[in-house]
C-alpha cells in the first residue's frame, strides 16, 4: 500500500470538516473490511483516511418513538445480538447469521455495509423492505435519504463525497412480516447470485401489500413493483408463481462471476415466490 494520512476525529462535525467534495482520494473509513482489501490491491490509492472509529455519537442502538435507530458504526455482529434488533425486525437479526462470517461481522459496520454498495451485499435489499432510511451528515448539513434512493449503480451511492451516514432507521413494522432468501454457488456465507427480500402485510393467508426486493443479480438493489402488484390477493401456490414470473421478467440481470444473467432469470422466478411463502410464515 502506498503511504497514507490517518485522521481521527471525535466528533461527526470534525469528520465532516475533513473530507472534500473535490478530493475522491479522501476517504472516511469504518470498519475497513472492504476498503482495506480495495488498498492491498491497490484499485484505491488514499491521500487521507478519516476514521470514524472514535465518534461515539455513531455507536447506538435506540428505539425511539416507535422506530429502530442504529449508530453508522456499530458492528454487524452488535447488531446480530442486538434485543432491541431482534423484537423490532427479526429478519435483520436472521439475515445476519448468514451475512459473511463472524469475523467480518465483528469489524463491519451498518454504515459501512451501505456506503460501500456493493451489489452482493445482504443487508441492503433487507433494509429496503423494511422502508428504511439512513441520516446522512455533511458540509451543507443533515438530509435523510430512503435506503431504496441510496443507491445509483455498481458500487455507486447518491452521497456526496463529503457526506457521512451517521444513523439509520428502521421505522415500526406494524404487523408485517418479512423474509430474506439468498442463493450461494458455494458455501451459505458466500457472494449470493441472487438476494431476495419480502415483506408483506397479511391477512390471514392473503397479501394485502408486499415490498419485494432484488438484489446481487442486478446492478444494485431495487423494488419490483409488477411483482408486488402481481403478488396482492390470496397466497396460493399459483398465485406465488405468478409474482416469481412477474419479477423474473421485470428485474434487469446481470451476468457476472456468480452466474448468468439467464440462470439468475429462473432463480428470480423461484425465489421470489419463495421468499414471499417464508414471510407469510414469519414471525
Amino acid at each position: 500500500m502506498t503511504p497514507f494520512e490517518l485522521a481521527e476525529p471525535k466528533t461527526l462535525k470534525e469528520a465532516v470538516g475533513l473530507l472534500d467534495a473535490d478530493d475522491p482520494t479522501i476517504r472516511p473509513i469504518a470498519g475497513g473490511t472492504a476498503l482495506m482489501l480495495m488498498m492491498k490491491a491497490g484499485v484505491f490509492r488514499p491521500s487521507k483516511l478519516v476514521s470514524l472509529g472514535a465518534i461515539k455519537e455513531l455507536t447506538s442502538i435506540a428505539i425511539v418513538n416507535g422506530e429502530l435507530i442504529v449508530g453508522a458504526t456499530t458492528p454487524l455482529a452488535v447488531l446480530e445480538r442486538s434485543e432491541a434488533v431482534r423484537k423490532h425486525a427479526p429478519v435483520i437479526t436472521r439475515t445476519l447469521h448468514t451475512l459473511s462470517n463472524i469475523r467480518v461481522r465483528n469489524v463491519a459496520t451498518v454504515g459501512g455495509a451501505l456506503a460501500h454498495a456493493d451489489p452482493h451485499m445482504d443487508l441492503p435489499p433487507v433494509l429496503i423492505a423494511l422502508g428504511a432510511r439512513v441520516v446522512v451528515h455533511g458540509r451543507e448539513g443533515e438530509r435523510t435519504i430512503p435506503v431504496a434512493d441510496l443507491f445509483a449503480g455498481y458500487f455507486e451511492t447518491t452521497l456526496a463525497k463529503d457526506e457521512l451516514i451517521a444513523s439509520m432507521i428502521v421505522p415500526a413494522q406494524d404487523g408485517r412480516r418479512a423474509a430474506y432468501l439468498k442463493v450461494t454457488t458455494r458455501a451459505v456465507h458466500d457472494w449470493p447470485a441472487l438476494g431476495v427480500a419480502a415483506s408483506i402485510a397479511a391477512d390471514g393467508n392473503a397479501i394485502k401489500d408486499a415490498s419485494i426486493v432484488v438484489s446481487a443479480a442486478t446492478e444494485k438493489p431495487g423494488r419490483l413493483a409488477g411483482a408486488e402488484k402481481a403478488a396482492q390477493g390470496a397466497a396460493d401456490d399459483a398465485a406465488l408463481r405468478r409474482a416469481g414470473e412477474a419479477a423474473a421478467e421485470e428485474a434487469e440481470l446481470i451476468t457476472d462471476g456468480q452466474g448468468s444473467a439467464a440462470y439468475k432469470k429462473e432463480l428470480v422466478r423461484v425465489y421470489v415466490a419463495r421468499a414471499l411463502r417464508a414471510a407469510l410464515g414469519a414471525k
